[in-house]
């Protein structure tokens, strides 16, 4: 196992990574299984781990699912536990069946910003060769104790699916198969956060990857690639009964290029025309993408303006942040 002082960070660049076996066939356009040794970090350890959902607490950003949820259920988190049980005592007793929680953003603690940045880091160059420019990185941890699903949903970001701890069954689609997600649904998305448009059907699972992942195991996805998880009672290891992943996601030129066209496309969709889906027709993307700029600006800015009001006329404090690469 690899050791590593927490507070010397860049001195296990060389230490701790995530890898293909195939670096030269690597696209981000692909969904691929990958390999890593994050798990071994002593910052990802379970009592490391605890003490980052505490932290998280304090700003409201740990986010719990009812444990009657399935992969078809609505994508919905709250912010107490569902049972009514306090932080604390949630995390002392994370093992019992059913329990589980989502950590929000965790680069916002500077020691785990550091380490998602070893993650991407680890894997830039080969990112990059055909989408520079990655920004705005976020990690979200998932805390689980089998039975545990994470339902049906899609991400606006590109990802690095990390298993830490535990078991954990991810099944992910290609992100541009419209037959599992229309290209309004995305559109939505895209442009509003909305997933009332993505729906599970269990006749997608053929069409679709399965990837049954232990600690050091990975997968990468391209932005909105259709996705879900579940944990089984019966595959925890004796004293690994929780099930630990994280998301390392990274937006770039490029998700912030195709964020522009599902914008204009929602707007001609809506003026009943039926547009090219991006990447489809080069030219037209670029005269999208120009346009989708504008449009994602005037919109971040009449948000900002709604909030100023909100906040001059109420006692409301209301902050308004548009969606990432819309313009």
């Amino acid at each position: 196992m690899c050791v590593a002082n927490m507070n010397s960070i860049g001195a296990s660049e060389t230490m701790y990574r995530v890898w293909t076996d195939d670096p030269g066939g690597f696209s981000t356009q692909r969904i691929t299984p990958m390999h890593h040794n994050f798990h071994e970090h002593p910052l990802f350890q379970v009592p490391e781990l605890v003490k980052l959902g505490m932290d998280l607490s304090k700003l409201d950003q740990c986010r719990f699912m009812d444990p009657k949820r399935t992969v078809a259920s609505r994508l919905a988190h709250d912010s107490r536990p569902p049972d009514g049980r306090s932080i604390e005592e949630f995390f002392q007793r994370m093992e019992e069946p059913g329990s589980s929680v989502a950590f929000y953003n965790i680069e916002v603690i500077p020691r785990y910003q550091a380490l998602l940045m070893l993650v991407v880091n680890s894997m830039r160059s080969l990112v990059e060769r055909e989408q520079p420019d990655i920004f705005r990185v976020n990690g979200f941890v998932f805390f689980a104790a089998p039975p545990s699903v994470t339902p049906f949903h899609i991400d606006r970001e590109n990802n690095f699916w990390l298993q830490l701890h535990g078991h954990k069954i991810l099944n992910v689609w290609d992100h541009r198969d419209r037959s599992i997600v229309p290209a309004e649904a995305v559109e939505d998305f895209i442009v509003t956060q909305s997933l009332g448009k993505v729906h599970f059907n269990e006749a997608f699972l053929s069409r679709g990857l399965e990837f049954d992942a232990q600690p050091g195991d990975a997968v990468y996805f391209p932005s909105t690639s259709p996705h879900m998880t579940r944990s089984e009672v019966g595959r925890a290891a004796p004293g690994d009964r929780l099930s630990i992943s994280i998301g390392v996601t990274f937006y770039t030129a490029a998700t912030r290029e195709v964020a522009r066209i599902h914008q204009v496309n929602r707007l001609m969709r809506k003026c009943g025309l039926s547009p090219s889906y991006p990447r489809e027709s080069p030219t037209a993307d670029a005269v999208k993408s120009a346009v989708g700029g504008l449009v994602g600006a005037g919109r971040a800015r009449l948000g900002a303006a709604r909030a100023r009001f909100i906040c001059m006329t109420s006692a409301r404090r209301f902050k308004h942040t548009p969606p990432p690469g819309s313009y």
